[in-house]
């Protein structure tokens, strides 16, 4: 019966093995927790992405006494960065107080992805559908998640700007506002892209990893870890919850435990074309969407 439950649960998971046996090792002697929020505001810095990003990140102190160690392996694996994230690079990291710790997801499966890791110690390892069901508690990361995602909208316009028809329109108008050429007031002035628009977050129905996250990235879900089926409809269907549809009623949360949405046919999440269970055939027309919602 264990192992039965066992196949059950991993049919659900979002991550493939490889992913979930990452292991990260905290410093041997964890400080105490202290915002770094003021140190770390070079936001661009910060989410610029890199290959290093993709690797295990172990504690920059050396040496390590193997016996004072805590190991945080398999699905255990965001553990560390909650219990101890001044011992990482702003590269993962981004930054934490006593409540939050946000990092750049491992394996990203957007141009954009962070997880938002709550640090309270009664949610820490508890399903989201039970720990969302208090109301402050819940609050609190409705309030965290806003603020991220005005975050992850203002990286989007320094990274794709450039690129953006609409922003290019509020740009012109603006050069002959300033010129004189032309006489434009902000009625009138093109509002430019609405980022906010071009980022999703929410929580997994079957959350791969232990420790309590939110998602939060981009909706391009264009990336070269996005690898699998799974990967890619585990942020295109219902098997991502919002986290402002919280709290959910018994039925609604019963619903989406019960449906296989990792199985649903692969759906352009921008044009809408089925492509069933070609994940090949859908990568390379992401890569094509992806530069078209870059002009946008």
């Amino acid at each position: 019966m264990a192992s039965k439950a066992r196949e059950a649960d991993t049919a659900q998971d979002a991550l493939t093995g490889e992913e979930i046996s990452s292991t990260t090792i905290p410093p041997s002697t964890p400080s105490k927790h202290q915002s770094n929020d003021s140190a770390r505001n070079a936001f661009s810095e910060l989410l610029s992405p890199s290959k290093k990003t993709l690797k295990h990140n172990k504690s920059p102190l050396e040496p390590r006494a193997a016996p004072a160690l805590t190991t945080f392996a398999g699905r255990a694996g965001l553990g560390a960065y909650t219990a101890a994230p001044e011992s990482f690079p702003t590269s993962r990291v981004i930054s934490y107080n006593d409540d939050f710790v946000t990092i750049n997801d491992l394996y990203p499966k957007s141009s954009i992805h962070l997880l938002l890791l709550p640090r309270r110690p009664d949610k820490l390892l508890l399903h989201p559908f039970e720990a969302l069901q208090d109301p402050e508690f819940l609050l609190s990361i409705q309030q965290e998640v806003k603020k991220l995602r005005v975050l992850v909208a203002k990286e989007l316009q320094r990274r794709f700007g450039k690129f953006s028809m609409k922003e290019k329109e509020r740009e012109v108008a603006m050069e002959k506002a300033f010129s004189g050429s032309e006489e434009i007031n902000e009625s009138t002035l093109p509002s430019g892209r609405d980022w906010s628009k071009e980022v999703i977050s929410g929580i997994h129905t079957y959350p791969s990893m232990a420790h309590l996250h939110i998602h939060v990235l981009s909706r391009d879900r264009y990336s070269e870890c996005m690898r699998h089926r799974k990967h890619y409809n585990s942020f295109a269907t219902e098997f991502l919850v919002d986290v402002e549809e919280f709290p959910l009623t018994e039925r609604d949360a019963m619903r989406r435990m019960k449906a296989g949405f990792l199985n649903d046919d692969l759906v352009c999440w921008r044009c809408g074309k089925n492509f069933g269970n070609k994940f090949t055939k859908l990568k390379h027309h992401l890569e094509g969407e992806f530069e078209e919602w870059k002009k946008e």
